[in-house]
């Protein structure tokens, strides 16, 4: 079994630590089989399947937190569950019904429940399952089996400064997505396509790309691998366009924004709007909500300061905290999102 004795819970980077098992489950024969338990961190995968050929390889990201009151609990997995269907569907791919994946989540979490980590650490449990197609095909098509896997792993936060505000930059050479793609899913080949730009960000000094929308190049779209809002005049604005993934983070934090009594505004969103927008963020499962100092539009030479004094704005930080709380059970979930491990 892994060891957990020397793991420094307060300070975990967001990256891949062992832990004791991982659960799979396969489509054959058309239906999906037992779940099953292993300890191998390998898969075997025939050289034709279609996962390494024709990217039928879909994700998901969760998180599991460990309470003051020593309970686990899991953030909202039935989103998750609908949105693996979507992706499955999207790229005809065998959607796993949401029972099984629920069992899965919950089996896995509770496999390698001594991974949680402590609540006053700040950390918290992830959780990824990855479902690819494994049929081997020459010829394009869709795949007839599938595996589906969720192994888990404790992280930290994603940006290793924590809850402060970060610089993006946007460069317009460069899409994450086709419009009427595959953005509106998790499919991996939607990353792949920001790496380049996000790499050049990177060494420039910058957290994140800020990708435009790929039709016009006048529209915001997603901030690296996160969803954006921005604050301005009491209300909460996000991008609205059908090469987003929705994120189950963006939405509830809408839903948060409502219970402080903002205004709620999904829609296209000029990249000019930066200009005179209070607070902007990117939001994520693994971010949860980093605040934005700055945009610098590679292409143009301008830069939009929205974090005019270098922290992370108000109604940004209370959303991020009233967040936070009710995923580790420190405020009521008034909206049922939280499974708790008994």
């Amino acid at each position: 079994m892994a060891n957990n004795e020397n793991i420094d819970w307060s300070h975990l980077p967001f990256g891949y630590i062992k832990t004791d098992y991982n659960v799979r489950c396969t489509f054959k024969d058309g239906k999906w089989g037992e779940i099953e338990v292993s300890d191998s961190e390998q898969i075997s995968l025939h050289i034709a399947a279609t996962c390494l050929h024709y990217g039928q390889a879909i994700f998901e990201g969760m998180k599991a937190f460990r309470g003051r009151d020593g309970k686990i609990r899991i953030f909202r997995p039935d989103e998750n569950a609908q949105r693996i269907q979507r992706s499955a569907r999207g790229v005809m791919m065998e959607p796993i019904p949401a029972e099984k994946f629920l069992e899965m989540v919950e089996k896995v979490v509770r496999l390698n429940e001594r991974f949680v980590p402590p609540y006053e650490s700040g950390s918290s449990l992830y959780i990824r399952p990855v479902e690819v197609g494994i049929t081997p095909r020459v010829g394009v098509r869709p795949a007839n089996e599938y595996t589906l896997i969720i192994f888990v792993t404790p992280v930290g936060p994603y940006f290793k400064d924590g809850f402060k505000p970060t610089k993006v930059a946007v460069y317009r050479e460069y899409d994450r997505a086709a419009p009427c793609g595959t953005g509106r899913w998790k499919v991996g080949g939607n990353y792949a396509g920001g790496l380049a730009a996000t790499e050049r960000a990177h060494a420039a000094g910058y957290s994140a790309v800020l990708f435009l929308d790929p039709k016009e190049k006048k529209y915001i779209d997603e901030c690296g691998p996160a969803n954006f809002f921005a604050i301005k005049d009491n209300t909460y604005i996000t991008p609205k366009s059908n090469s987003i993934l929705p994120s189950v983070t963006n939405k509830s934090l809408q839903q948060i924004a409502k219970d402080m009594g903002l205004a709620v505004e999904c829609r296209p969103m000029l990249l000019e709007e930066l200009a005179d927008v209070e607070e902007a963020a990117e939001c994520g499962t693994a971010a949860v909500a980093a605040p934005i100092s700055e945009v610098a539009d590679m292409d143009n030479g301008i830069v939009y300061k929205i974090a005019k004094d270098g922290k992370p704005g108000p109604v940004t930080t209370q959303l991020y905290h009233h967040l936070l709380a009710i995923q580790k059970g420190d405020e009521p979930d008034k909206h049922g999102w939280v499974k708790v491990l008994d």
